[in-house]
Parts: structure tokens; C-alpha cells; sequence
């Protein structure tokens, strides 16, 4: 795996991250709107380049284990309530311990999306994935470090805790590699399976994100257009992945 992408991967998040001091905590369109693209970018390549690829593959289980992921992301929402799609609410009460719940919860995502992330597949298929995780963590480190901040953390403690997150999904492909090099049968199977997982998981999240409507059920044209330029970057990056 290329260490400019773990270094992409890691900045982004800080980056994106960093923004919550730019933008007024109690303005959500933009984070909405960021929500609503990169809902559409993770639906898109899911369906134009991820699906393809591993239903392509002698894998009879390729189902299942994306439904796999779907439920494990179903749980990891017990405890992160909805932060992967910018929807974590906060309580007056018990605060201080969620930080290390949300954490965690979104750790686990982070990593697992990682774990495909090997030289076992195409290039171009890689990079999609590495683009969909990028898009896609843009919203939730804006989300985490506002929260870590209403949390009353302070910005160093919170700037450790986005770090903790940001290397997680470096963790998850370093991980994916110690099964490459140590496995010497059936490592095609290991991670288009581990790919199905990531799939559920991008299902769950995209749709999550799509499929909430504003108040009074209003589904309006800019979010709309958002949905469209997400779906029509997404066409355009699977024509280069193949």
C-alpha cells in the first residue's frame, strides 16, 4: 500500500477536521450539504465499482457478508447514534463519558473500512475505495470535533482524539497486509469478503444519509442537485477505475 495514501487518509481528517473553527457551530446547511454529496458519492461507487468487482469474484457468500456489514454498522450506531452521517445527538446528562463511546464506535468503522485497502486489488479499484473514505470523513470530522468541543474538551485534547481516529483506517489496511503476506491460500476470497463488508457498511451510511428528509418532509432542490453532483462524480470516477 502506497504511504502517500496513509499520509492522504490521516491529513484529511485533521484537515476537515480543523474546519469546525471556520464554520459557525450552529450553521448545519454546509454540513448538510457535505452529508448529502458524500451520501451520493458512497451509494455511487458502491454500486458503479465496488459491487461489480465483488460480485464478479467466485464468492457465493458475497451477500451475506455484505449484509454483514450492514448490521455491524446497524450496531456501531448504539453507541455513535448516528455521527458516521452527521446525526449524533448530545444529552445534558452523563457527557463526559461519551466522547470514549463515539470514539470507539467510530474507530471499529474506520478500521474495518480500511481493511481492503491492500495491493490485492486494482489500482483504480483502490482508489476509488480510498476516494469514497476520504469524501466520506470530511462530514464526520467536522461532526467529531465539534463534539469533542461540546464535550468540553479542550482543542488539544480534542485535536488527539481526531488523530486517534484519522489512524485507524491506516490501522485497518496495515492489518488487511499482515493477511496478505501471512495467508497463502484463499486471500482472494479474504478480502472480497472483507469488501462486502464495506459495502454493507457504505449501504447503511448513504442511505441513512439520503433518505432523511428536512423538517415537514421537505426535500429541497439544492440538496437535490447535491445528490446529482455526488452520483455524477462517482459515474465519472468508476469510468477511470476500470
Amino acid at each position: 500500500m502506497n504511504i502517500v495514501i496513509y499520509i492522504v487518509l490521516i491529513a484529511t481528517v485533521l484537515a476537515s477536521g480543523s474546519l469546525v473553527f471556520l464554520i459557525k457551530r450552529d450553521d448545519q446547511k454546509l454540513l448538510k450539504l457535505l452529508l448529502a454529496f458524500s451520501g451520493a458519492f458512497l451509494i455511487g461507487i458502491s454500486f458503479l465499482i465496488l459491487v461489480p468487482e465483488v460480485f464478479s469474484k467466485p464468492a457465493p457468500l458475497a451477500g451475506l457478508f455484505v449484509l454483514i456489514g450492514f448490521l455491524i454498522q446497524l450496531a456501531l450506531e448504539l453507541i455513535t447514534e448516528g455521527a458516521e452521517h452527521g446525526h449524533k445527538h448530545v444529552h445534558a446528562e452523563g457527557e463526559k463519558a461519551a466522547p470514549w463511546l463515539l470514539l470507539t464506535g467510530l474507530c471499529i468503522h474506520a478500521f474495518l473500512e480500511g481493511m481492503p485497502l491492500v495491493s490485492h486489488f486494482a489500482t483504480g479499484i483502490q482508489h476509488s475505495l480510498v476516494l469514497g473514505i476520504v469524501i466520506h470523513n470530511i462530514p464526520i470530522s467536522l461532526t467529531l470535533m465539534g463534539l469533542f468541543l461540546h464535550y468540553g474538551c479542550k482543542p488539544a485534547k480534542a485535536f488527539v482524539f481526531l488523530g486517534i481516529f484519522a489512524v485507524m483506517t491506516p490501522l485497518g489496511s496495515l492489518a488487511g497486509l499482515v493477511v496478505e503476506i501471512n495467508t497463502i491460500t484463499s486471500l482472494e476470497t479474504f478480502f472480497t469478503y472483507s469488501m462486502a463488508v464495506v459495502i454493507g457498511i457504505f449501504l447503511h451510511v448513504s442511505t441513512s444519509i439520503l433518505f432523511e428528509t428536512e423538517e415537514h418532509h421537505r426535500y429541497n432542490l439544492q440538496k437535490f442537485l447535491t445528490v446529482c453532483a455526488g452520483l455524477l462524480i462517482a459515474y465519472l470516477v468508476s469510468l477511470m477505475a476500470h
